[in-house]
């Protein structure tokens, strides 16, 4: 495995986007001493939405995984802007908190959120390695078929 951050993300073909600002009356991250609390992430790729609706309904799994991927992407561009461009300060993401928007008879949402851990795993190594939850959800904002949020512990 390459040795930075910045390399691994290279390696995947991954250029982060510019952290999106908040929609609302919310700050996009807020650190504490040494964690760093991401508020939730849309499954957003220049500027558009990814994946819309419900899992086992509108959206398939493989969609689904694909969206909470695009959720880790912004979760890092989040984390990037947050420690001014430095990633390797990340010594662990403790936790990612992953919700989604699921048909009434859709159970299988740990497996849509592996689409984000996943791509965490491999960006940080060793110290990606998380605990988490996977939710389902009657709905999300803006109709978003799944939405992220991370707790990481910063040097």
């Amino acid at each position: 495995m390459s040795e930075t951050v910045s390399d691994r993300l290279k390696a995947l073909s991954i250029t982060l986007p510019a952290a999106s600002a908040p929609a609302a009356n919310y700050l996009p991250f807020a650190a504490s001493e040494n964690l760093l609390f991401i508020s939730g992430q849309l499954p957003t790729e220049n500027g558009r939405m990814v994946a819309s609706g419900h899992l086992g309904a509108d959206v398939s799994l493989e969609d689904g995984q694909k969206a909470a991927r695009a959720c880790a992407i912004n979760i890092i561009a989040q984390i990037n802007a947050a420690l001014d461009g430095d990633l390797d300060r990340v010594k662990r993401v403790l936790k990612l908190s992953g919700f989604v928007a699921s048909a009434p008879d859709f159970t299988d949402q740990h497996l849509v959120i592996n689409g984000a851990s996943d791509l965490i795993a491999a960006v940080f190594g060793d110290a990606g390695k998380h605990s988490r939850a996977a939710v389902g959800m009657a709905a999300l904002p803006l109709n978003a078929a799944v939405e992220i949020d991370a707790i990481v512990e910063i040097a």
